[in-house]
């Protein structure tokens, strides 16, 4: 495969940003030596480099930022208009920046304005694959292998940037869809936000102190594989849930809503429409199942 940047910066070297790090490395599409991470913590500097993720890790953001053609943005979304005003002074005139956030609207609208400052081009993207675990010591070079990655223009984009930004992707194994931010925010608050909460409230309600002594005993594979999800980052879904809210809180809405009609069906014993219901989700569910399984083609 070509090599597509001499150097790409990954801010925030985590499951995601050394999942990045890995792909880009093995599918060699930056040149020798040069995919740089910037860390918080000089504890971490270690951890990134003996993962190979990158090439150096830095605590200095203008160092980590300076001279790349392609920075991606991999903090979580409270984090990114700061470190985007940091990075200004380092930034290069033409270089991309792209981010993960599983929040697109306000990043877009927030950081698209910011890097125009420096002359460079912002365009949103949101791949959608992931773990419970985090940490760079948990990521995968195959992560964004067959996933979609959302990519968000808006009527200020840069094509060029766009297309390149695409192109990335889609080298590290992803297929790229194309969304305004607003639609994809719509989208992603039923798909990726109500089931976290679902799975967190779930976790939190039976496994409560207050359950009876051996409820946990009986909690087995159906428990941990419907709440998995729940052991993410408590501080990344905070920042989701609240860059969110408004499309979350109609998800829950709606939601709650469908729960309390299966519970009124329930009261009334109605054997054939709860057969209905399972047999209607459970429909749904398969032929979800089998597209996942034969993606179609770009």
């Amino acid at each position: 495969m070509r090599v597509l940047f001499r150097k790409i910066t990954i801010i925030g070297v985590g499951l995601l940003g050394g999942s990045i790090g890995l792909a880009v490395k093995r599918r060699k599409l930056v040149s020798p030596g040069g995919v740089a991470g910037f860390v918080r913590r000089v504890a971490s500097l270690k951890d990134c480099e003996q993962a190979g993720a990158v090439d150096f890790a830095t605590t200095d953001l203008l160092a980590a930022v300076w001279d790349a053609d392609l920075v991606i943005l991999c903090t979580p979304l409270a984090q990114m208009r700061a470190r985007v005003r940091e990075m200004l002074p380092a930034l290069k005139r033409g270089a991309m920046v792209t981010d993960v956030g599983s929040v697109k609207a306000g990043v877009v609208r927030e950081l698209e304005s910011l890097v125009a400052k420096a002359g460079a081009h912002f365009v949103g993207s949101h791949p959608m694959a992931g773990a419970e675990k985090t940490g760079v010591g948990a990521a995968s070079a195959d992560l964004f292998a067959n996933a979609v990655c959302v990519v968000t223009p808006t009527g200020k984009s840069n094509s060029k940037a766009v297309h390149k930004v695409e192109r990335f992707w889609k080298s590290l194994g992803a297929r790229t869809l194309r969304l305004a931010p607003e639609q994809h925010d719509l989208l992603v608050s039923r798909s990726s936000h109500l089931p976290h909460v679902l799975a967190a409230t779930l976790a939190g309600y039976v496994l409560k102190p207050t359950q009876p002594k051996h409820q946990a005993a009986l909690c087995a594979n159906g428990f941990r594989d419907t709440t998995r999800i729940a052991s993410g980052s408590p501080e990344m879904w905070r920042d989701i849930a609240l860059a969110n809210r408004k499309n979350l809180e109609r998800a829950l809405e709606d939601f709650i809503s469908d729960l309390k009609k299966f519970g009124r069906t329930l009261a009334k014993a109605d054997a054939k429409a709860i057969t209905k219901f399972f047999e209607t989700t459970k429909a749904r569910r398969d032929r979800w199942c089998a597209c996942c399984a034969s993606p179609s083609p770009e």
